[in-house]
């Protein structure tokens, strides 16, 4: 057997590279990247202690595929540190599923876990589509209430509604940390509307929205996405009127809620002038499980015992 001898000099090497590593990673107590600018922006703004606080509504329910959708975007809060995720689930109580996850995540800090329950005359049926009657509508005025009582006094902080069946990209959060206080910033979504892509559309200079480009309904006063805005949290605290409601059509939700806050001319153009899809409307399918539901006819399941 050969003799593998490592001289001083190497371990002196090996320890100043160990250390040169360790400061990079750990530089002031605070994460680096060097990953693209936008990310290298962020965590420099966090450095500074300059980040504009995100709060991202997410209104859900028990489902089969719930922890995987919710596990998908925490991925999102680890990168982000000026996310707040307030979590409203549409139950009775908060669930322990959500809580382990916010654990296992190492985000609670960073988060709120709320709960209120759809009326009955209100919630989806087993066989109903999902667009007959409005969804998350008691979740978000009531994570908006949680706001007006706890962020009140927050310099500037956002507020993003942020569904749990979308996809977004990090670089999402980077633009809306450029919404100015008193405005609502908007963008274009990916996959929404029958289009492959809904957005708004500017005037000559860039500077501000004249129309949107929606299929579907678009005398709608915002024919737009819910995930296609942010907005500056001072708004709602000068509109305390600005809730969801039942009482309105089939895709009124955001343009209710809008039009207590800002109109057309005062949207914020964000997303390189609304040329760059960040975000995606990527409805999940209902979860086939004909096979578990054999088994469950059984009294057996493939779940027994573990959270899935």
């Amino acid at each position: 057997m050969t003799e593998v001898r490592i001289r001083p000099r190497q371990v002196l090497m090996l320890i100043i590279i160990f250390i040169i590593v360790l400061m990079l990673v750990h530089r002031n107590g605070k994460r680096t990247c060097q990953g693209p600018e936008y990310l290298q922006a962020l965590y420099a703004e966090q450095q500074a202690d300059t980040l504009t606080k995100i709060y991202a509504i997410t209104p859900t329910y028990s489902r089969p595929a719930q922890k995987a959708e919710l596990t998908r975007l925490s991925h999102l809060f680890m990168l982000v540190p000026s996310l707040h995720w307030i979590i409203v689930e549409d139950s009775n109580v908060t669930t322990p599923l959500v809580t382990n996850l916010l654990h296992r995540a190492g985000i609670e800090k960073r988060s709120t876990q709320l709960n209120i329950k759809t009326p009955p005359e209100f919630k989806l049926q087993e066989k109903d589509p999902n667009w007959i009657k409005p969804r998350g509508v008691e979740q978000r005025n009531l994570a908006l209430s949680w706001l007006r009582s706890h962020a009140a006094d927050d310099d500037h902080a956002i507020v993003f509604f942020m569904d749990d069946d979308n996809s977004y990209s990090v670089e999402l959060f980077v633009e809306m940390s450029k919404i100015q206080p008193g405005r609502v910033g908007v963008w274009p979504v990916g996959l929404v509307g029958g289009l492959m892509v809904e957005k708004p559309l500017l005037n000559e200079a860039k500077t501000e929205v004249v129309g949107f480009n929606a299929a579907w309904r678009p005398e709608r006063p915002f024919p737009i996405d819910m995930a296609a805005f942010a907005i500056s949290m001072d708004l709602f605290i000068k509109n305390p009127q600005a809730v969801f409601s039942y009482d309105v059509q089939r895709g009124y939700q955001e343009s209710e809620i809008l039009r207590h806050l800002t109109t057309r001319a005062q949207l914020q153009p964000l997303a390189n002038q609304c040329r760059d899809v960040l975000v995606w409307h990527t409805r999940t399918e209902k979860t086939k499980l004909t096979s578990e539901e054999a088994l469950q006819r059984q009294g057996k399941r493939s779940d027994g015992g573990m959270e899935v």
